[in-house]
């Protein structure tokens, strides 16, 4: 039953790239009420990815406990306290690290699928939609964009609320 306090177990928060989707699910972090942990799967591989991590840290503020996991986001999930709440951005970068490391993305997908039902607090997933843009000219950006739209529709699936964010616009897709 749905309380005024209630908090889905799994939300989804999809939107292009510079769509207010991350600001979203910070806001949704930060009504919540809980303790909040960050899970950042970013690599800084340059300066300029350096200079955006640094921002965010900055804009987020002390409140956030930030955790940095490339690649090992299940253990970080199941490392959380009961009482908090936890921000998942983005599996995006995350899918583009596995595919670096050449890891079995399929079974990369399923495992995070599954940890997400037995994580001990509500968790926000922040991820890109890229199926809306033209189809690439080269093989991994399509390898890519099909992992993503896979990975994208996996974690709908189990989500209880997905919503998709446009020019920092909000809509919700599914839940109540």
């Amino acid at each position: 039953m749905k309380t005024e306090n209630y908090i889905s177990a799994v939300t989804l928060v999809l939107g292009g790239t510079n769509s207010g989707k991350s600001q979203f699910a910070e806001d949704l972090i930060v009504q919540s009420g809980r303790p909040r942990r960050y899970i950042a799967t970013a690599q800084a591989w340059d300066a300029e990815m350096r200079a955006k991590i640094k921002s965010h840290q900055v804009q987020r503020g002390p409140e956030w406990k930030t955790v940095e996991v490339p690649l090992e986001v299940e253990a970080a999930l199941l490392e959380a306290q009961p009482g908090e709440i936890i921000l998942l951005d983005c599996v995006t970068l995350w899918l583009s690290n596995l595919m670096m490391d050449d890891r079995d993305i399929k079974k990369s997908c399923s495992s995070l699928s599954a940890t997400l039902q037995r994580a001990p607090c509500p968790v926000i997933i922040v991820s890109n939609e890229v199926g809306q843009g033209i189809t690439p000219d080269n093989a991994m950006a399509r390898t890519f964009m099909k992992h993503q739209g896979h990975l994208n529709q996996l974690l709908a699936l189990h989500a209880e609320e997905v919503y998709f964010v446009t020019a920092g616009l909000p809509q919700k897709l599914k839940g109540a």
